[in-house]
């Protein structure tokens, strides 16, 4: 049997990553990231076969530069035969997109409509998309969206308490994101604990640079602190998470702030960066926190962890009860520290973990950190490729 093979790729608006799958085997036999795009520092980094290389790009350093080195690569080591198609990424997939999704000129018209709901990471993906376009003309793409998984919320949750013209005329709604993640960590979470996935109720909590969290019961998302946009929700590194609206009107009336300004300041400039003034990487703030004594790196992580609990309580609102929480994500599954702070605030839920084994689960090993009396607390590395992957296969058989 011919071995076939998925590629994967997430672009960004300024880095591509990327991921060559074989859906038999789930084996990853190549990846890497191009980053810094549009600058004459762009370069783009290729695993494979144990080695990595790294290789600058020449002008005009866009996307297209990268993919065109990605396939010399390829075909370079006769990769290109394999591939069946191309699974995109796409963060915003709105109301009209529930499953994956053959990209055809349709298709591609209804993303650029989209854009405006997520101005920051849709154009960067259909960039992606039309260059791969181009170089893969003869293969299917199918985009596979960070909503989807969300569209399960039920209206009571995902809608807000504003005039309801804005939701039937602009789509102004919560619709979540991470929905790749938070569906393979719940389904690994069930084969961890033996269970079917109709039987539980989870709360999976992604924390990287960007966290969410969503409650799933039967297998479905029926709650999630992602909003309309991705800057809802609990601190993130550079992103605000939730704050009260009036102190956008506030910034604008009254401090000279445009509201351009603000929107950077929110996305950019705030969560653990703002709160620390050093850092928006949780490495570098435990570091100081817990080696330099740095009181703002340990009050960051003070708020981060906070807004953490108090977010995965409200979860369990929506849940028939508790089987367990699912820790994932850059800071999920490699900060015992994060993950301590926060099941400490959560004693209330029942829920307590074994300090020896919170600090082993690290570096991709998958553990349950709880203690015996406590629901489980699994620490699940995510593979969001791999969803892609299999998503792509699946939809191109059918």
């Amino acid at each position: 049997m011919t071995k076939q093979t998925i590629l994967v790729i997430n672009c960004g608006s300024s880095s591509l990553k990327f991921a060559l799958i074989d859906v038999a085997t789930k084996e990853e036999s190549l990846s890497g990231l191009a980053q810094r795009l549009g600058s004459e520092q762009a370069s783009i980094t290729i695993k494979y076969k144990g080695d990595k290389q790294t290789m600058a790009l020449t002008a005009p350093y866009l996307h297209q530069a990268a993919l065109a080195k990605l396939i010399e690569f390829l075909k370079t080591n006769s990769l290109t035969d394999s591939i069946v198609a191309i699974g995109h990424r796409v963060v915003h997939g709105g109301e009209e997109y529930h499953l994956p999704t053959l990209i055809t000129e349709k298709v591609m018209a209804q993303l650029k409509k989209l854009s405006n709901l997520a101005p920051l990471h849709n154009p960067a993906n259909i960039i992606g998309i039309e260059a791969a376009l181009a170089a893969f003309e003869h293969l299917p793409q199918v985009a596979v969206f960070d909503t989807a998984f969300h569209q399960s919320i039920p209206n009571k949750a995902f809608l807000y308490a504003v005039p309801q013209k804005l939701y039937k005329e602009h789509s102004i709604r919560k619709y979540g994101f991470h929905g790749t993640s938070h569906y393979f960590v719940s389904r690994e979470a069930a084969n961890m604990l033996g269970k079917d996935i109709n039987e539980l109720s989870l709360v999976t909590v992604h924390l990287g640079n960007g966290c969410s969290l969503a409650a799933i019961e039967a297998g479905q998302s029926v709650d999630t602190s992602m909003g309309f946009t991705p800057l809802a929700g609990v601190t993130m590194g550079t992103r605000s998470g939730d704050i009260d609206p009036g102190v956008i009107f506030h910034l604008t009336s009254h401090c000279g702030y445009t509201v351009e300004q603000v929107d950077a300041m929110l996305n950019k400039e705030s969560g653990l960066l703002g709160l620390s003034g050093i850092s928006n990487d949780c490495r570098t703030l435990e570091e100081q926190a817990l080696e330099e004594n740095n009181p703002q790196a340990k009050l960051a992580l003070d708020v981060f962890s906070f807004t953490i609990a108090k977010s995965l309580a409200a979860m369990t609102v929506s849940l028939s009860k508790l089987d367990g929480i699912v820790f994932t994500g850059g800071i999920g599954e490699n900060s015992d520290y994060v993950r301590d702070q926060v099941i400490k605030q959560l004693s209330v839920l029942g829920l307590s973990l074994n300090e020896a084994l919170n600090a082993q689960a690290i570096r991709g090993k998958s553990l349950n950190i709880a203690t015996e009396q406590s629901p489980a607390i699994l620490v699940v590395p995510t593979n969001e490729e791999w969803v892609i992957a299999n998503q792509t296969h699946q939809l191109i058989q059918e």
